[in-house]
């Protein structure tokens, strides 16, 4: 439990891998802060629209209405009237949007940012790691992995997606894995022998 800044902006970065409840923890935040009477703005990558275009969902069907936006910067005119902006899937959104969320945090507002850490391959989201360090609060949040059941920090991609860093997709094509169940991407092929 932390004690939260007066009289000034701040950001906090929920970070995981896919199906760890990053969305989750993120509406739970914001209808905390409709609860209390607080000015709340959410937005989202119009790239991601796997379960909704006009709302943020988890996968507990939890959801609050979101603006779709492909460039990030429209967020601020956006939040003028806004105490609390929270924004999901940040991974998707371009370089810009760590300017955006100082910007905010900047003007006094309460910035809430949920996105993954590492992308296909486990290597770093640059934009999520430059606001992790920029962050007042920080929250890994870990899946179970398909595999073991470990804690689960991976995000192993199933389906084909070629070397795109970036393919939007679900369960049928990613699984959570622990460090020793992740294999890097591509998979090796599975060799099928013919049983007659």
């Amino acid at each position: 439990m932390h004690i939260a800044p007066i009289d000034t902006g701040w950001m906090e970065v929920i970070v995981g891998p896919m199906f760890s409840g990053k969305t989750e923890e993120l509406i739970r935040r914001l209808r905390r802060a409709r609860y209390a009477k607080q000015r709340v703005g959410v937005f989202k990558p119009a790239l991601d629209d796997r379960f909704s275009e006009t709302q943020i969902v988890s996968r507990a069907q939890a959801a609050l209405p979101s603006v779709s936006l492909t460039d990030p910067t429209q967020i601020i005119a956006l939040a003028e009237e806004l105490e609390v902006v929270g924004i999901d899937e940040i991974h998707f959104f371009d370089e810009r949007i760590v300017e955006v969320a100082e910007e905010l945090a900047g003007r006094g507002k309460r910035v809430l940012l949920a996105g993954l850490d590492l992308d296909f391959k486990a290597q770093p989201f640059s934009n999520t790691v430059a606001l992790m360090g920029l962050a007042e609060f920080v929250t890994k949040t870990l899946a179970i992995c398909m595999v073991c059941g470990n804690p689960a920090a991976r995000s192993q991609r199933l389906a084909s997606g070629g070397k795109d860093r970036i393919v939007v997709g679900d369960v049928e094509a990613y699984e959570a894995r622990c460090r020793k169940c992740f294999k890097p991407y591509p998979l090796p092929q599975q060799t099928t022998f013919d049983q007659t």
